[in-house]
């Protein structure tokens, strides 16, 4: 097979990666909270309820900013019934997923739980404009920010949290282009209602970051001119707008599915095409950046093939929903969309792998049982730990492959980041299935010497995961071979695989 080629040259770059790119989610949604990241029962539980065996494993991830607490479930939520005694909270119906929500955990646990992560965690909080509005967020942001003296900031105080929560970034909302969405709107009602709130958020506090929704998939029938009817009523008061993506092997289509990151990096860079162009129609100097909020492998159909079996009387409390055992092929595509977001980081500044634990999720866990790793946990904790810097412009020339969906592919995707201490990792996926793909990177520019590390995930069975009998079948190993010598970097990247390669 022919090799791989690109360079890397410090004075060619994509831009700088905000800590933000490595987001997570949490929703209410199956397992997610409830003997997800909350059991109180459980053996590891401190004494606020929370699975100590999963905090550790989130960081171990490297997860920063963690969106709550939807998701769709934020459309019917309300943050009234969240906050208080536990005891007193009441049950509700969750439109979004068919089940009971006993409100045990809420806003209070929220941002204990994200303390507890570290102070890389930060808050992402989605306001209900759904049905709810401008006077509901309000009310919300008055409770979690305002530090005293009020009825509301007061309140918090009386339910044990002194300290404001010093939430600065905020979601308008979820997916309200979506005819799933409870309170689905149009695009001009939705841009009307987000820009009322935005412009009553800021008067609350000018500092806030807001998130416009954009488009839930490239896919959808109103996508682009939902994005420019959206921001011409918000581009003044918001700083992001959102994009959504999930991707499975669409009829079994494995060659497609393992180039899903052409979809991702096409629907960036459409959006980012949309958003400049509002931003020049209204002749403004501000740039409108991007919040990629949710994005993971997920299996869909097989989700819309289960909802349709359920009883409309049944209505159960934290089911199993959406619990997505992955692959090592998964894990694959998974590194691959990683990739193109840090190939965008210039634009792509805040993203959240939906979901965090459970849901869709790269940390499983049993009910009074253990937590464990997915394979797609590995390419987010070396990404969020090794990618941190500058992202270098990485062009390659690679050889191709036919797929059905995106036409000729390159088998190589790739993207290198330099740290601030000088070394460079490069993060690269091999598409194919079958041959092991020679690559060759010039350096230029560069003081660098040695290999670090090459470490790889792949393996003979394209098909293997990790599960609760096997919690450790999956993992990356070490790769030997790899060298660097007069300035060139040589390497032979494993069939379906991820690699990481440190250079120091």
């Amino acid at each position: 097979m022919h090799k791989a080629r690109f360079t890397l040259d410090p004075a060619f770059t994509v831009g700088e990666v905000n800590p933000r790119l490595f987001g997570s989610f949490v929703e209410h949604l199956g397992r997610c909270v409830y003997t997800g990241i909350f059991e109180p029962d459980h053996p590891t539980a401190d004494d606020k309820g929370l699975r100590q065996d999963v905090l550790a494993l989130v960081r171990e991830l490297g997860v920063t900013a963690v969106r709550y607490p939807g998701g769709n479930f934020v459309s019917g939520y309300k943050w009234e019934d969240s906050v208080g005694p536990a005891e007193d909270r009441p049950r509700r119906l969750d439109l979004a997923w068919h089940s009971t929500e006993s409100n045990r955990f809420g806003l209070s646990e929220y941002i204990d739980f994200l303390r507890k992560i570290g102070p890389q965690a930060e808050p992402m909080m989605a306001v209900n404009l759904g049905t709810r509005g401008v006077a509901e967020a309000l009310e919300l942001q008055e409770y979690a920010n305002h530090t005293a003296g009020t009825a509301l900031s007061d309140l918090r105080v009386s339910h044990g949290d002194k300290d404001p929560f010093g939430i600065r970034l905020w979601c308008l909302g979820n997916e309200m282009d979506g005819p799933w969405q409870t309170g689905h709107k149009t695009a001009e009602e939705y841009g009307r209602v987000a820009a009322e709130t935005a412009r009553a958020m800021r008067q609350l506090d000018p500092g806030v970051e807001l998130v416009a929704c954009g488009s839930s998939s490239q896919s959808m029938p109103t996508f682009a001119e939902w994005e420019a009817t959206v921001l011409k009523e918000t581009y003044d008061l918001v700083d992001y707008i959102s994009l959504h993506a999930y991707y499975w092997p669409e009829n079994g289509d494995l060659d497609s599915f393992l180039a899903s990151a052409v979809d991702m990096e096409s629907f960036i860079d459409n959006v980012v095409a949309t958003a400049d162009h509002v931003g020049a129609r209204l002749k403004s100097k501000k740039r409108i950046n991007l919040s990629f909020d949710e994005w993971n492998v997920w299996y869909l159909p097989e989700w819309e093939a289960r909802a349709k079996t359920f009883e409309q009387d049944d209505w159960p409390e934290a089911p199993r929903l959406l619990e997505d055992n992955y692959s090592v092929m998964d894990a694959v595509v998974f590194g691959s969309l990683l990739i193109a977001l840090l190939r965008h980081a210039d634009r792509v500044t805040v993203a959240c792998l939906a979901q965090l634990v459970n849901v869709i999720a790269p940390i499983m866990t049993e009910p009074g049982g253990p937590a464990w790793r997915q394979t797609t946990f590995f390419p987010f904790a070396q990404a969020a730990r090794y990618g941190r810097g500058q992202v270098l412009d990485v062009r390659v020339d690679s050889p191709t492959y036919e797929t059905k969906r995106y036409g000729e592919t390159d088998l190589l995707h790739a993207t290198a980041v330099r740290a601030e201490d000088g070394t460079v990792t490069v993060f690269a996926v091999n598409r194919s299935r079958t041959e092991a793909l020679p690559l060759e990177v010039a350096l230029s520019g560069l003081d660098l010497t040695r290999v670090v590390e090459h470490s790889a995930l792949a393996d003979a069975d394209p098909d293997a995961r990790n599960t609760l009998d096997d919690p450790e079948r999956v993992a990356p190993h070490p790769v030997d071979g790899t060298a660097l010598q007069d300035g060139t970097l040589s390497a032979v990247l494993e069939p379906l695989s991820w690699n990481v390669i440190r250079l120091a």
